[in-house]
């Protein structure tokens, strides 16, 4: 018989072309991991089977339950995914449902950036703190909120879409169709686009990006700003402060709004950013009413790549001994 303090959760965190599961212990430990695809442009069963098929990987009697992430939106009560883009195979899909009757355990599931920031909280750089802003900047920028160990949903579920958050409501129109998000001025696209946009304009000037590049502009990524800084690239320098210009008013709101008592940011863009991030707290004062905004931490996301698999694991965390 399995002892009770050997148990595990499995996490699972599902993307629009790959499945990432990983056992994580009680102490937020990810003890194995598998990555497969997933089918996201097929049929729901299809889709399912992919998930079932990652889960199988690696289920055993020592899993306790099982924690998903999945694009939202989604409803985090019933673990229904409704409509999200990238995986247009599910539409008002019982996800939670479907895998609970399969495997015969609990089952939660919720989006990503939630279950991040839960998993910060219990485990990782939020431990120890009661009022927790978290945010994810990538190819797009999500968020989440957690306040005394809980994820704040909001009334329908939809809570925490700080990515979509407008600082300019005459700048650019971004996916969701608002103007001026923060994801639209600072996420990885708009790194690269700024890049591009510079380097296009100063053609005589020279660069690392450009190198890095080949020399064909449209190939800029914002990896490749982020490569160029680390090479005490000026121009690099130059767009990646411009980037802190626009995420310091945004983080200045949250603060003002929430007043959260630690603010965790994770992802590729905030690693590029995270020599900044004293400059952006010793400027947010500037863009506060909050009196005591300087003394908020501003502190890079203990699991980088792995937060899917931790974050589904911290859904279910309370089922531990």
């Amino acid at each position: 018989m399995i002892e009770e303090t050997n148990k595990v959760i499995l996490g699972v965190d599902i993307g629009g072309t790959k499945i990432a599961a990983g056992l994580v212990d009680r102490a937020g430990n990810i003890l194995t991991q598998t990555r497969t695809p997933m089918i996201g442009n097929g049929t729901a069963e299809a889709g399912l089977q992919a998930v079932i098929s990652a889960i199988d990987s690696l289920v055993s009697n020592e899993v306790s339950s099982i924690g998903i992430c999945a694009p939202g939106p989604l409803d985090p009560e019933t673990g229904v995914v409704l409509n999200p883009p990238n995986l247009p195979c599910w539409r008002n899909f019982p996800l939670a449902k479907k895998v609970a009757d399969k495997f015969h355990m609990r089952v939660r599931v919720d989006n990503d950036a939630n279950a991040a920031a839960l998993a910060e909280t219990r485990w990782g750089a939020a431990r120890g703190y009661r009022y927790v802003f978290y945010a994810t900047i990538g190819t797009g920028i999500g968020t989440g909120i957690v306040l005394d160990g809980r994820i704040y949903h909001g009334s329908t579920g939809s809570a925490g879409e700080g990515g979509h958050v407008s600082i300019d409501y005459r700048g650019p129109l971004c996916s969701c169709g608002k103007r001026g998000c923060i994801e639209i001025l600072a996420a990885g696209p708009a790194i690269a686009a700024r890049a591009r946009t510079k380097l296009a304009a100063e053609p005589s000037g020279h660069s690392a990006i450009l190198d890095l590049a080949k020399g064909d502009v449209t190939t800029v990524s914002s990896e490749l700003v982020g490569q160029a800084y680390a090479a005490d690239d000026p121009v690099a320098r130059e767009i990646l402060l411009d980037t802190v210009e626009v995420l310091t008013p945004w983080l200045g709101n949250i603060v003002d709004l929430l007043d959260p008592d630690v603010l965790v940011m994770g992802g590729g863009v905030a690693a590029m950013l995270k020599p900044f991030f004293d400059g952006i707290k010793n400027r947010l004062p500037a863009w506060c009413v909050n009196p005591r905004a300087a003394e908020i931490p501003l502190v890079m996301a203990h699991y980088g790549a792995d937060a899917g698999i931790a974050g589904g694991a911290a859904l279910l965390s309370e089922d531990l001994p």
